[in-house]
């Protein structure tokens, strides 16, 4: 691959926003999500060797076939080299066929798509992780940091980060299965250890949460009825209400995702 950064870029050959904003963003962004060493994701002059290429069975029509290009390779260990070329002004009549708003989103997708570990698994675990510390932390009482307060109302967004997390990576689950499975990325050691994943005991999981939840429902229906199903002070159950709430939430989301998985990981007579 040719890299203009290195080799040099006339004056006027390349947009500022392509040249300071655009290509070195999205070739950070490839070298961090597909451990690249590539500076110059975007350039297109390229030798390939063609068995080689035609072997990564690449998928996409458009212009994501020049990312998909690199990011196939990468995935698949082949080895890439970088060499320095220069850019100089364009000689044609007719204005770039480059849109750089629309243009630019699409490779960012693309990038995105190809990488679940960065959309959907780091993001998911981050989210999950902030959500339990809160959830342990705020269900025993209130905590105080200088002047501000932190009560049941962030216990209540803590528990949304919780539950949104827990979703974002059940996407990465359905997106590792189902995109190794068709051939729209390589298999690895983890889409492998997912294809055997035991229904069963995320079912088993999940009806654990489920009842776990639904005890702790229980146990503040009994609070009420001890003062009569009165009035009662609504910090005091929202600490129980809101975690069980949750907890049930999650133990119905592992069971069914357990069985959208067991879908996904059925074996076929065609071996799909």
């Amino acid at each position: 691959m040719g890299n203009r950064f290195q080799g040099g870029i006339e004056k006027g050959a390349m947009p500022w926003s392509h040249r300071y904003i655009g290509n070195p963003v999205l070739s950070f962004l490839g070298r961090i999500f597909f451990r690249s060493k590539i500076r110059d994701f975007h350039c297109g002059l390229r030798g390939y060797n063609r068995e080689s290429m035609m072997q990564l069975d690449l998928k996409t029509t458009g212009m994501e076939y020049a990312s998909e290009m690199i990011v196939m390779a990468e995935l698949n260990d082949l080895r890439i080299a970088e060499i320095p070329t220069t850019l100089s002004k364009d000689g044609r009549s007719r204005p770039p066929h480059l849109n750089t708003i629309s243009d630019g989103w699409r490779h960012l997708k693309f990038l995105f798509m190809y990488c679940p570990d960065w959309l959907f698994l780091y993001p998911g675990i981050v989210l999950s992780v902030i959500g339990l510390l809160g959830e342990s932390i705020l269900s025993l009482g209130q905590v105080r940091i200088g002047a501000v307060v932190f009560g049941i109302h962030t216990l209540l967004y803590c528990m949304l980060f919780l539950i949104l997390g827990g979703n974002i990576v059940f996407l990465y689950v359905y997106t590792k299965i189902y995109a190794s499975k068709i051939g729209l990325l390589p298999a690895d050691k983890i889409s492998e250890k997912l294809a055997r994943f035991s229904v069963d005991k995320g079912i088993f999981i999940g009806v654990m949460l489920l009842i776990l939840g639904i005890i702790m429902s229980v146990s503040a229906v009994a609070e009420w009825r001890e003062v009569g199903y009165k009035d009662l002070i609504p910090e005091d159950m929202m600490r129980i209400a809101i975690p069980s709430i949750t907890a049930v939430f999650i133990g119905a989301q592992f069971i069914f995702s357990s069985f959208f998985i067991g879908i996904l990981t059925i074996k076929t007579k065609e071996g799909v």
